[in-house]
């Protein structure tokens, strides 16, 4: 089990190596340094993994800074030379703006393989990943361009300057288990998910690079990619929660366990390490032997892990630090007399200082006040004679306001009552899905089970509020209830998960039985709009129906990069 573990997260024993941390500045960069990949590459030797035999005969091409591939890109800096290939920073002059790439010869026994698993990865598309630009061979060279991101940092520089925030470590394993659950739907696996290969944009975004390409370089493969992948995500988390690897072996910078001890939980290795996250670690790491704590089942795949995670509360950011404002300072004017400092006897200014005289003490003053006050007195008069003359022509109609309240011939007002809404049973629910496919439809029932604990939620879009401006999700997704029979429909109570996400509320007609789509529900009970935490409206004349969409078309920001949003729960009022 121990072999596994160590090869499926690249484990290289680096304690004789300098930090990383001075590498920081090669962030956006493909590999540590050459030094590390040395050291994972005798690692990985040493517990066994797939070498091919002719590696030992294969060197690199001998290229050079300034050197051009296509007539385009520029080669500016080698950062990795190992195992026959080699990984630069280039330039593309065409588009004026800074790429990665790897080389190999043509005639490498892990070409085909690394041409195939590069174009895979750029199919993929999904903006949360580092982007293959381009795959070709050519002049006896075959090569991969990808994005450089400049801004970005890795998670190797992260962890020198210490264990992350809980908030922090809480974003990683969110996004990075989400983005490999979809990779894993297109059938792709990373196998090297290394500090390395994970970087933070200075938005907060997490940002992975090498997926299928990294693990084609260095000839890894495994026979159970998704937990794999799963256990190498696990150990990421497990070193943001405590800055230390969770095996033996010095690896990236980070000291191992204490020999002999095993695989412990995070907070037993660091205190005040959040309970929740630490716990995920070891469902993550869990087929490394180690047991959750509240005997959970362990996450073996990236999707039942992003699921776990999901299900976990909320971790919010932690409040900012506002300087504190300064000793509140009294204006002179404040101040007055009292508060200003006596002068000494004798001086200049004990000199008398003429009082002005009281306000309106003139006569003048004297015969305004008079006539305002006669003013004043007037219209208090005709202010009375107006209710009372009003009182006496409401008696005489045999009213007694205008509040629609009638006077009964018993000389009793009687006022009709008015029944308040109140909430319709809800039969069903089901997830609206425009697009043909649903995002979370076993989590539908937590929108209606009468808790606002418990929510609806959607996954994590990136660059689009319009749910990531996928083909299918262009048009929103949400939940149709069913109450089970034809109801009057008076309004709707929804609790959001998120204030910000735009949505608006529809009922199907009398007549609908399964409605689906937007068209089977012609009555619009709210406009189209920007909701806070909750979504309440009542209409005039009730409507019957059977079936109410609530219609979320955009998400709001998370706060790490991305939008989320959904729905806690829903009331319909009848």
């Amino acid at each position: 089990m121990a072999e596994r573990s160590t090869a499926a997260v690249d484990v290289a024993d680096n304690s004789g190596d300098d930090p990383l941390t001075a590498k920081a500045d090669k962030a956006a960069s493909d590999g540590v340094a050459e030094a590390q990949d040395v050291a994972d590459r005798s690692a990985r030797d040493s517990d066994g993994e797939r070498r091919d035999s002719e590696q030992s005969v294969i060197t690199a091409p001998e290229l050079h800074s300034g050197h051009k591939l296509a007539r385009r890109y520029r080669l500016e800096e080698c950062v990795t030379r190992l195992d026959g290939f080699s990984s630069w920073r280039a330039v593309d002059e065409k588009l004026r703006r800074a790429v990665g790439v790897h080389i190999l010869p043509a005639d490498h026994p892990r070409a085909r393989s690394v041409l195939a698993a590069a174009r895979s990865s750029a199919l993929l598309g999904d903006p949360r990943f580092v982007q293959v630009l381009d795959a070709v061979e050519e002049n006896d060279l075959v090569y991969v361009v990808h994005e450089w991101l400049p801004d970005a940092t890795e998670l190797t520089a992260l962890l020198a300057a210490g264990p992350l925030e809980p908030h922090d470590a809480y974003q990683l394993v969110s996004q990075v288990s989400q983005a490999m659950a979809a990779a894993h739907r297109e059938g792709l696996a990373h196998l090297r998910l290394t500090p390395s290969a994970v970087l933070r944009s200075s938005t907060g975004q997490y940002r992975i690079r090498g997926l299928a390409v990294n693990a084609a370089l260095r000839g890894i493969s495994a026979d159970r990619p998704q937990r794999t992948d799963t256990e190498a995500i696990g150990a990421l988390l497990y070193a943001a929660l405590t800055k230390r690897w969770p095996y033996e072996n010095d690896a990236y910078g980070l000291s191992g366990l204490p020999k002999g001890v095993g695989l412990i939980p995070p907070d037993q290795v660091r205190a005040g390490v959040h309970r929740g996250l630490s716990e995920l670690a070891m469902r993550a790491l869990v087929n490394d032997g180690a047991t959750a704590s509240r005997q959970e089942p362990p996450c073996t795949t990236p999707d039942e892990l992003a699921k776990a995670v999901a299900a976990m509360p909320r971790i919010r950011p932690p409040e900012p630090d506002f300087p504190t404002p300064p000793d509140y300072q009294r204006t002179t004017y404040q101040q007055g007399n009292y508060g200003r400092p006596q002068p000494r006897p004798g001086s200049a200014a004990t000199m008398a200082v003429p009082v002005p005289p009281p306000p309106l003490q003139s006569r003048t003053g004297k015969a305004l006040k008079w006539a305002v006050s006669a003013l004043l007195i007037a219209a208090l008069g005709l202010g009375s004679w107006q209710v009372a003359d009003r009182l006496l022509e409401q008696e005489s109609n045999g009213q007694t306001g205008d509040t629609g309240t009638q006077t009964s011939p018993g000389g009793q007002n009687q006022k009709k009552p008015v029944k308040p809404p109140q909430p319709v049973r809800i039969s069903d629910a089901h997830e609206y899905k425009p697009g043909g496919s649903g995002i979370q439809e076993d989590e539908v029932s937590n929108a209606v089970d009468g808790k606002t604990d418990t929510a609806w939620i959607t996954p994590q879009y990136f660059g689009y509020a319009n749910f990531g401006n996928y083909q299918n999700r262009k048009q929103g997704s949400g939940i149709i209830v069913d109450l089970g029979s034809v109801q009057n429909v008076r309004g709707l109570d929804v609790t959001m998960y998120r204030s910000g996400q735009k949505a608006q509320v529809f009922a199907a007609g009398e007549e609908a039985t399964d409605p689906s789509g937007r068209d089977d529900f012609p009555h619009r009970l709210t406009e189209l709009k920007t909701v806070g935490d909750t979504l309440k409206t009542t209409v005039d004349k009730p409507v019957r129906t059977r079936y109410v969409l609530i219609h979320i078309t955009e998400l709001p920001p998370d706060g790490s990069g991305g939008y989320r949003g959904g729905i806690s729960e829903i009331k319909v009022l009848g």
